[in-house]
């Protein structure tokens, strides 16, 4: 192989690398953009965050009870459910106003902020009511422009 050869081989394996890390960095960063995307809409708005535990038998009778239907109710289109488990972090974006020591714990958040609590599970129709409650309590929507005129 002469020298023109070498240099030529050379030259296609940097550019070979120089491609591949090119690819790699560009998939790295729209990984990176879009969990910033899926994360937002847990800072934004309002959230229903229910901390629990696999061994809580209150949890499972809230999953029977109220979790086989909360997506369907007029409750979870305001307040969306989210679960995080007792022993792990928070999830990003989360300011509670003391931590959880019960489960389980419903946690009424506006973007991402504590607006109140109901610590265990009272049963069907307190956590109904009371989850009504803490509702009433979010901050007023804003305006629209349709609101306006």
């Amino acid at each position: 192989m002469n020298a023109t050869m070498v240099n030529e081989r050379q030259a296609r394996m940097r550019r070979t690398v120089l491609h591949r890390s090119v690819v790699r960095l560009v998939l790295a960063f729209g990984a990176l953009m879009a969990g910033v995307v899926l994360a937002l809409p847990a800072l934004a708005g309002n959230a229903l965050l229910m901390i629990e535990e696999e061994t809580c038998p209150w949890c499972q009778r809230w999953d029977e009870e109220i979790g086989v239907v909360y997506h369907k109710t007029e409750e979870a289109k305001r307040a969306p459910l989210r679960r995080a488990d007792i022993d792990a972090p928070l999830p990003e974006g989360i300011t509670l106003k003391s931590p959880a020591r019960f489960t389980p714990t419903f946690i009424l958040l506006h973007d991402g902020v504590e607006v109140d609590r109901i610590e265990g599970y009272p049963g069907e129709e307190f956590f109904w009511g009371l989850l009504n409650e803490m509702l009433d309590r979010l901050p007023a929507r804003a305006p629209t422009q349709e609101g306006l005129s």
